[in-house]
């Protein structure tokens, strides 16, 4: 029988896998911050460094992140204690890439709150600071790698694939930030369900979804492409899954809740809950839309939620949810392949009715 693992001098027998994958944020962090004695004018810097990290990447969720875990588990039930904290320390470079981010889509989206406390440029003596620091916390992330997977015969491929998850995340910020330009009227000609899913597919679905499944597939040595691609063409509709949830949660969730007030009707953002609204309501209901979507005025705001309200976007909501949880279901089914169907079931079950 394998022996217990030991992180940071703890046991981990009767730890929950957030407790175990928890445990090790403190020695990451110092991999990335320690004291560089052949260059001691850093240490500012480092120090500076430091603070970001553990204001940033360590208070979400973590689903991302301990889902690199689980799925490793699902792929190689025997895996030994040394494997599952490389998959562990992957799961964290998920969570750094998330914070990176989320740092830099706060200052674009000039959000306030992020995970119920202040956004990192909202802190007093960071404003623009954050901008190098969401540069820093994506740098983290092949420090973390070169330092714990150089040996590693997959390490150029997930290298590849934490480039190339950043590149389409980026892909779909320009693509959320163009269809809406900052400061831009409101123009609703742009905001389709087709302009929404390919917003949601590169904005959130590749790095929140496939990018912690794929990386344990590396790990466990599933490299062939078209299982990749069964893998991804599950893991992209339930990211779309994920997205309209979290839309609908901006509006009607509540913020003591989900960490954060929603912004996306200030923000003029082509959300879900915009798009379904606009092919529900009358041309009064349109024209109150037209007036005050987009604006940052509560009592605006009010009018919009209002006309969401009067068309019973939650019933709408609803339906959806329900209808879409058994279509990914019915995918997963005919999909997976030689994959373990937990692998996205188990993904499929922890977002399904969420309420954060």
């Amino acid at each position: 029988m394998m022996g217990d693992q030991v992180i940071n001098g703890k046991k981990c027998r009767g730890m929950s896998e957030l407790e175990k994958f928890e445990e090790i944020f403190p020695e990451l962090v110092e991999d990335l911050t320690k004291p560089d004695v052949k260059n001691p004018e850093i240490s500012q810097a480092i120090d500076w460094f430091k603070k970001v990290c553990e204001y940033n990447v360590p208070h979400g969720k973590k689903n991302r992140g301990v889902s690199v875990v689980t799925s490793y588990r699902e792929f190689v039930p025997d895996a030994t204690d040394e494997n599952l904290k490389r998959a562990r320390i992957l799961g964290w470079c998920v969570e750094w890439l998330q914070a990176f981010f989320l740092v830099a889509d706060d200052i674009m989206d000039q959000s306030i709150t992020r995970r119920g406390i202040p956004c990192w440029y909202k802190k007093e003596n960071v404003g623009h600071i954050a901008i190098n620091d969401s540069f820093f916390l994506e740098a983290a992330i092949y420090k973390l790698l070169k330092i714990h997977f150089r040996d590693q015969p997959y390490y150029t491929s997930i290298m590849e694939l934490f480039h190339e998850t950043t590149m389409q995340t980026v892909i779909g910020q320009c693509l959320d930030l163009t269809t809406v330009p900052p400061g831009g009227t409101v123009d609703f000609s742009s905001f389709t369900m087709d302009k929404y899913s390919g917003i949601v597919k590169w904005k959130t679905a590749f790095y929140s979804f496939y990018l912690p499944v794929a990386l344990a597939m590396h790990m466990a040595g599933i490299s062939d492409d078209k299982q990749h691609e069964n893998a991804k063409m599950i893991l992209l509709q339930m990211g779309h899954f994920f997205q309209v949830q979290d839309d609908y949660l901006d509006c009607f969730g509540d913020p003591e809740v989900i960490g954060k007030i929603g912004t996306d009707i200030e923000d003029n953002k082509c959300g879900w809950l915009i798009v379904q609204a606009l092919l529900n309501v009358n041309e009064t209901q349109r024209q109150i839309l037209q007036e005050n979507y987009g604006q940052w005025d509560g009592s605006k705001v009010a009018k919009v939620k209002s006309v969401y309200k009067e068309i019973d976007l939650e019933t709408v909501y609803r339906n959806y949810e329900e209808s879409s949880y058994h279509e990914l279901m019915d995918l997963i089914d005919k999909c997976s392949g030689s994959l373990p169907k937990d692998v996205f079931i188990k993904f499929a079950k922890k977002i399904y009715k969420r309420q954060k």
